[in-house]
């Protein structure tokens, strides 16, 4: 096989691996609705595990090939994208208020995570070892942190008004459970070939894997928070925005990378330092960005100053 089709096959591999999370997404809503499931239950879980089942199943498939450039790569590029560039989009479309819960416990919760995840990844300078490892140990506490953060959601929606209706597909019972195999297969299919594709593409141009994993499949597998976020600024529906991408980011590094550890410990390259500062950075800066002003909330310039400061690390990551 040549490497132009290695190529080809990795951007055949995006829109297989969405349209397999959309079509998921669709036909277990339509089937819950079917079966009477509350509003509520699929909002926390059908609908917002859907939404990060791109980086969950090309971070599986990647963790099983023992390729640890592309699991945390994916993840740390993820998370990055979504605040510096997600948001910082959202924002400059429409200013961003913060709700009061998102300020008191999720987006601090999305800086802890940041660092939990920098201090798993050092034991190089933490306890003097031989080399930095997510052990499976890290990856369980970090499911247990995970646990507490799904937890805290029940409890929240149990507490307010959920009265958002969700709108989902109308399909019959049978064909529901056969779009379902459907979905999950196209998810599997889009998630080998991102991988498989990406590893024989860093092969031939001489590419560091962990460059491939931060830039091509974090955004590839970014663009369903990307679409819901900024149709939702563009409707001025700006806790939808934020409360989408901060809760993805607690999603990605204690549910799966989590998973991902447990199933394979991931070994950690030096140059990785630069990318879990960047990503504590992108949180810390998030934290800040709401205190700024009279209002909690993100204003233009700072949505741009995000953009900016993206634009700046990916030249940089780019040129070294």
């Amino acid at each position: 096989m040549s490497d132009l089709w290695y190529i080809i096959l990795l951007l055949v591999g995006f829109p297989i691996l969405i349209y397999g999370a959309e079509l998921l997404v669709n036909s277990a809503s339509s089937l819950a609705k079917r079966q009477n499931v509350p509003n509520i239950v699929i909002g926390l879980t059908i609908v917002a595990f859907g939404t990060s089942s791109p980086e969950l199943v090309v971070n599986v498939s990647a963790s099983i090939q023992n390729n640890s450039d592309i699991v945390l790569g994916n993840i740390l590029g993820s998370n990055i994208v979504n605040i510096f560039m997600i948001l910082g989009i959202s924002a400059i479309i429409f200013p961003l208020s913060i709700k009061p819960n998102t300020i008191k416990f999720e987006i601090p919760l999305c800086l802890l995570a940041a660092f939990v995840v920098l201090f798993a990844a050092n034991d190089i300078f933490l306890d003097q070892q031989a080399e930095s490892v997510i052990s499976r140990i890290d990856g369980i506490m970090m499911l247990l942190f995970f646990a507490i953060f799904l937890i805290y959601n029940i409890q929240l929606m149990k507490s307010s008004s959920f009265t958002e209706d969700i709108v989902v597909k109308n399909y019959s019972i049978p064909l529901s459970s056969l779009l379902i195999l459907g979905g999950i297969t196209l998810l599997c299919v889009g998630g080998q070939l991102i991988v498989f594709s990406a590893i024989k593409v860093a092969t031939y141009f001489q590419i560091p894997e962990r460059i491939i994993a931060l830039t091509i499949i974090s955004i590839g597998t970014s663009l369903p928070e990307l679409t819901t976020s900024v149709v939702a600024a563009r409707k001025k529906n700006v806790d939808i925005a934020v409360g989408n991408i901060v809760g993805s980011n607690i999603f990605n590094i204690f549910f799966i990378l989590g998973i991902s550890a447990v199933i394979h410990p991931v070994k950690i390259n030096a140059s990785s330092n630069l990318d879990l500062l960047v990503n504590v950075l992108s949180s810390l800066l998030l934290l800040v960005f709401v205190f700024t002003g009279k209002d909690r909330k993100i204003d233009k310039w700072e949505g741009l100053i995000f953009v900016l400061l993206y634009c700046l690390y990916l030249i940089f990551m780019l040129l070294n």
